[in-house]
């Protein structure tokens, strides 16, 4: 077990609807015997390496074993890409990060289950975390939000599908970093070696030379083929599945976001678990989970005594 490095692991996961299966990546960090496992769940575009930073913090900080799951989402990172990209959606993903819990808790009882997302993982949260009768070993006990509700602001959506899934190639990592750093300047201040570290998981080799992006280009699709009536229509089953959750919940805010509004933020505080919000000001959708303040804030909530 190395406390500056996770470990990778593979789980076959079937694919909704088909007969064909897929393998998930996942990152594993900690104690993998520890009853205690906090989950982290990147956004549409990353991968589990986001988590970098925020993990070992939690290691650091923890009192008793700790294990921390970062999957690579079916399409990112280390996961294979799926047959069908229909399937690029939060039913696919919920049902392969069930099979995972299932996975870990047959290899250790875990008792204790914490869920970090950011953005779509945060969606996923909520696909999982408010519904009973999903088979859970363990009711997640604390949820945090990373500038994410019910409510997905349409120009957000249109932000995203603008470039999401465009062939890039890179000739280095310091050029990527910094196309990426233009459509991603909302994260806000962040060092150089810091932003580098983002980058380079986020990078593969190319087979013409070079560097692309790490995930699968069909992942854009369903995002694309989204009409503002049908992400309206959504709502509503989101804000059932959000008022359904029993965890303790974190909401963290970019003050400057497009993506979560400060409107559908105030209604997480009043209704379904009434989320103790945080706002990170200087910062639009997302935070990184990366400075210290805002490290610190997850990390004090995750590993603070019951109250």
């Amino acid at each position: 077990m190395n406390p500056t490095h996770p470990e990778l692991h593979r789980l076959r996961c079937a694919d909704l609807g088909r007969t064909t299966t897929h393998q998930m990546a996942w990152w594993q960090w900690g104690d993998p015997l520890a009853a205690h496992a906090v989950v982290c769940v990147h956004g549409l575009s990353r991968q589990g390496r986001d988590f970098d930073v925020l993990a070992r913090a939690l290691l650091a900080r923890a009192t008793q074993p700790l294990r921390i799951i970062c999957p690579d989402v079916a399409g990112r990172g280390e996961s294979d890409w799926l047959s069908d990209p229909r399937n690029y959606q939060v039913p696919q993903y919920a049902a392969d990060l069930l099979a995972l819990l299932a996975a870990l808790h047959a290899q250790a009882p875990l008792r204790s289950l914490d869920w970090v997302g950011t953005s779509m993982g945060g969606l996923i949260g909520m696909a999982v975390a408010g519904q009973t009768a999903v088979p859970l070993p363990a009711p997640v006990r604390r949820l945090v939000l990373n500038d994410v509700g019910p409510v997905v602001q349409w120009r957000a959506i249109e932000r995203i599908a603008a470039y999401l899934g465009q062939p890039q190639r890179f000739a280095s990592v310091e050029a990527a970093a910094d196309a990426l750093w233009a459509i991603s300047s909302t994260f806000g201040p962040h060092t150089r070696e810091q932003w580098l570290a983002l980058c380079r998981p986020l990078l593969r080799p190319a087979p013409e030379g070079g560097l692309r992006f790490h995930y699968d280009p069909a992942i854009a699709l369903p995002l694309r083929g989204l009409t503002p009536q049908a992400a309206a229509a959504g709502e509503a089953a989101m804000w059932a599945l959000y008022d359904a959750i029993s965890a303790r919940t974190l909401l963290l805010r970019g003050a400057m976001s497009d993506l979560l509004s400060p409107e559908t933020a105030l209604a997480m505080t009043q209704r379904g678990p009434q989320a103790r919000c945080v706002e990170f000001a200087g910062i639009g959708h997302a935070p990184t989970l990366v400075a210290d303040d805002q490290v610190e804030v997850v990390c004090r909530f995750l590993l603070e005594s019951e109250a």
